[in-house]
């Protein structure tokens, strides 16, 4: 791929497609196979491609519902709150100065009941 833009919703489709029917050619032929080991009496090696018939259809479809891959390739993406930054209004930045809080108000000396 030469850019970083996705494929196109038709190509996901078609590609997972595909991939689905691929996988379910090589299920055909493990269940082939595994019919034609039971038939000539080999035994235990005939669960080797019975298996791989009945459990390729799980990841099959699996593979072929997964949707479209998403956009992060670096894993889960770091949580940066969006907050707002808190500004003085006399001095231009910094956190608010114990003075004036913008009320209108003088501050009250510790220990009194106000103004």
């Amino acid at each position: 791929m030469v850019t970083q833009a996705r494929r196109s919703l038709s190509d996901d489709i078609s590609y997972r497609q595909r991939r689905y029917l691929l996988m379910m050619g090589i299920r055909a032929a493990c269940f082939v196979i595994a019919v034609v080991m039971f038939v000539n009496h080999l035994g235990w090696l005939t669960v080797i491609p019975a298996v791989g018939a009945i459990a390729i259809p799980y990841f099959a479809v699996v593979f072929a519902n997964g949707g479209r891959e998403p956009n992060n390739v670096r894993g889960f993406m770091e949580y940066v709150p969006n907050l707002p930054t808190a500004r003085d209004p006399v001095h231009g930045s910094g956190p608010p100065s114990e003075g004036n809080s913008g009320n209108g108000h003088s501050p009250s000396p510790p220990g009194s009941a106000g103004n």
